[in-house]
């Protein structure tokens, strides 16, 4: 479906582009592909005077701030991660009038102050774009349905570590809490504004 309109306070919402994500391997979406039109996107916002937030995920190496819980996968433990892992990709990075969020979870809002920078900027309307599709950008979405957002989501501006996650996400979980469209129609709805 395409994108239908923007709120007059939408805010791009950019989940995990960062430097350990860059290296990984993604599907359907090469991830140079989403960095560029996630730029595009940032770059059109901040011409709105309209906010852009980075998340980052992040953790301390010896896993004491890490979610707790069994998994199929078991405990993944204490991890080496090398320097610098969970810095803002640099297409994204440097811009002192965006706001970066750090995370502990695959989910942007629990355990961080993300709704009350939102509320307090009188923001209703999110676009969301990042990786992966089927964590962190799904569980930021359901929750920012659950917080009463409205959001867009430009499937072309996601990707994920595995092709199948990716459309079950974009085609089974974003049609039922958000407009989901292409970069490009998010451009032409600011262009309009």
């Amino acid at each position: 479906m395409p994108v239908t309109s923007l709120d007059n306070r939408t805010a791009l919402l950019v989940i995990d582009l960062q430097k350990g994500s860059a290296a990984r391997p993604t599907a359907p979406h090469p991830l140079p592909e989403v960095i560029a039109r996630t730029a595009t996107l940032a770059e059109a916002f901040r011409a709105q005077d309209l906010p852009v937030i980075l998340t980052r995920f992040t953790f301390n190496a010896d896993g004491s701030d890490a979610t707790p819980g069994r998994t199929d996968l078991g405990n993944r433990g204490p991890q080496a991660l090398p320097e610098g892992w969970d810095d803002i990709i640099d297409p994204l990075a440097g811009h002192p009038e965006d706001l970066v969020i750090t995370k502990r979870n695959w989910g942007s809002f629990y355990g961080t102050d993300l709704d009350l920078h939102l509320r307090r900027r009188s923001i209703t309307h999110l676009v969301i774009t990042g990786i992966a599709t089927s964590l962190g950008v799904e569980s930021t979405a359901r929750s920012a349905h659950e917080h009463g957002y409205n959001l867009t989501i430009p499937t072309d501006a996601v990707t994920d570590l595995n092709p199948e996650a990716h459309t079950h996400a974009t085609t089974r979980i974003f049609p039922l809490i958000a407009e989901t469209g292409t970069t490009e129609e998010v451009l032409a709805l600011l262009k309009e504004r």
